[in-house]
């Protein structure tokens, strides 16, 4: 299995959803399975049904959360060079096409989140990011065509 990267507010992201799927979530799950069993036959009873598929759900995402847990390793930023862009940076770029400044932040696939400006390393985007300098021009090739960006600047934190 391979090593997942996460930075430290990602690692206690999951931890914490981890936490609330063993805790809040199971237990309201358990008394709902409970609560449809008390309606008397089962063999005729969708929301026991429902509630069972429901905890059964919870469980394999409980398994999922620790399985990546136990592969997580935080990213040291010390040392990481920070004129670089790798995984962590935050790129400030100008797309030549429209002329528009975006920022991006380069993360492992678990903590994307494009509504963020997080974007995975593995993104077709973030993988012709990498390991660029300021001041460069990059193309990137995408489904839609070639994005052409300059990198104004790479900060880290």
């Amino acid at each position: 299995m391979d090593q997942i990267y996460l930075s430290r507010e990602g690692y206690e992201k999951l931890r914490k959803e981890l936490e609330f799927l063993q805790t809040t979530r199971r237990r309201a799950l358990s008394k709902a399975v409970g609560e449809a069993r008390a309606h008397g036959d089962l063999s005729e009873n969708a929301e026991y049904d429902a509630a069972k598929e429901a905890q059964a759900f919870n469980e394999q995402k409980i398994a999922q959360f620790q399985e990546k847990l136990g592969r997580a390793r935080i990213l040291d930023e010390t040392n990481i060079p920070k004129d670089v862009a790798l995984i962590g940076a935050t790129l400030k770029l100008k797309d030549l096409a429209s002329g528009e400044e975006i920022e991006y932040k380069l993360v492992s696939e678990m903590e994307a989140d494009f509504a963020e400006g997080k974007i995975s390393v593995s993104s077709p985007v973030g993988k012709g990011l990498l390991n660029h300098k300021e001041k460069e021009t990059v193309e990137i090739k995408v489904p839609a065509g070639i994005l052409k960006y300059k990198i104004l600047k790479i900060s880290r934190g």
